[in-house]
């Protein structure tokens, strides 16, 4: 598979606009909820996604709309970039009954089957064998989709990594593995725990496939290898397993102030920043201010809202929580 960066001629200005807002209203969105967690309204713990935007704008613009999205308790902008309504994501991150899972999920479980959002997971590594099996449907079904399934480096190193990408290669199916290789696996370098450098791309030959490796701040690098490894699986060639090498802003969790973290390595990532050196390419190309600034205001507009809209709502009831246990909205045994 060869990967070819799209260059400006690749790229008509709604497309490049397209990753512009992504990126935009996740940055947003996020730093939305950091406010509100700080002001006790976000329920639970939650995992920012700052600085990675790039990775869920490039893959979110180049899916179909009927693709399946499988995220790690970090997963906001997974969701958001899938076309979820912000005001039901904002709802379940405050724990309110108009939320996307009615309140009963928070943060690290949002789940919307009706964009092909399959859920974010919590447990390590957990859905890359969930995903092989969505894809392995798709398959059967020859219904063109694939299954994109982000997880972080640590996932490396859990067995269910390895499964997952050897029976995908085996039975050559649809599925797309992206690798958010942010440096760190919670609050543990990866490379101290780690044989190899790159902890995904390194171990692709093990299981036939080409190592691939992308610059994660940078949306257009993304979008491309995005748009071969779709193309690939839906022509019957198998999986692709890519590394996006990328760092997130703050530490692995709202109680983390990542202090153990080198100040020049964080200073030289944040210089790095893929959602204003986005815009300064933008500019760069002759794309005006305004038109930026526009969008820039229509994002900050819609988290207002949703955020308004979220304050407003009620707590889910009590009798909710034995609500959707099984797929007839029940809770009653069947045998």
């Amino acid at each position: 598979m060869t990967q070819e960066k799209p260059t400006e001629q690749h790229l008509n200005q709604d497309v490049q606009l397209d990753l512009y807002r992504r990126q935009a209203e996740v940055r947003v969105f996020e730093k939305r909820a950091y406010d509100l967690f700080l002001q006790n309204l976000v329920k639970g713990t939650s995992h920012l996604s700052l600085g990675q935007e790039a990775i869920a704008a490039g893959f979110g613009t180049a899916m179909r709309g009927d693709d399946y999205t499988f995220a790690t308790y970090r997963g906001h902008a997974h969701t958001l970039v899938r076309g979820v309504p912000m005001a039901a994501v904002m709802g379940e991150l405050l724990g309110r009954e108009s939320g996307l899972m009615a309140g009963k999920g928070g943060s690290m479980h949002l789940t919307s089957v009706e964009h092909g959002v399959m859920g974010s997971y919590a447990i390590v590594g957990a859905h890359l064998p969930i995903a092989v099996g969505a894809a392995w449907s798709a398959q059967y079904r020859e219904s063109g989709q694939a299954a994109v399934c982000f997880f972080g480096d640590g996932a490396t190193n859990i067995g269910a990594f390895h499964e997952a990408l050897n029976l995908a290669a085996v039975w050559r199916l649809p599925v797309v593995f992206v690798c958010e290789n942010n440096l760190y696996m919670e609050y543990t370098p990866i490379a101290a725990v780690t044989a190899v450098p790159r902890p995904a791309a390194d171990r692709a030959a093990a299981y036939g496939l080409e190592p691939l490796v992308v610059d994660g701040n940078d949306v257009e690098a993304v979008y491309g290898v995005a748009r071969t490894a779709l193309e690939r699986a839906r022509a019957g060639a198998g999986p692709s397993l890519v590394e996006a090498l990328t760092y997130r802003h703050g530490g692995h969790s709202r109680a983390d102030p990542g202090k153990y973290r080198p100040a020049a390595e964080v200073e030289e990532w944040l210089a790095r920043d893929p959602v204003t050196g986005y815009r300064e390419r933008l500019l760069g190309r002759g794309i005006p201010a305004k038109i930026l600034d526009d969008i820039d205001t229509e994002v900050r507009a819609a988290v207002d809202a949703a955020t308004e809209a979220a304050k407003s709502a009620s707590a889910p009831a009590p009798e909710r929580l034995l609500s959707q246990v099984w797929t007839d909205g029940g809770s009653s045994w069947r045998n």
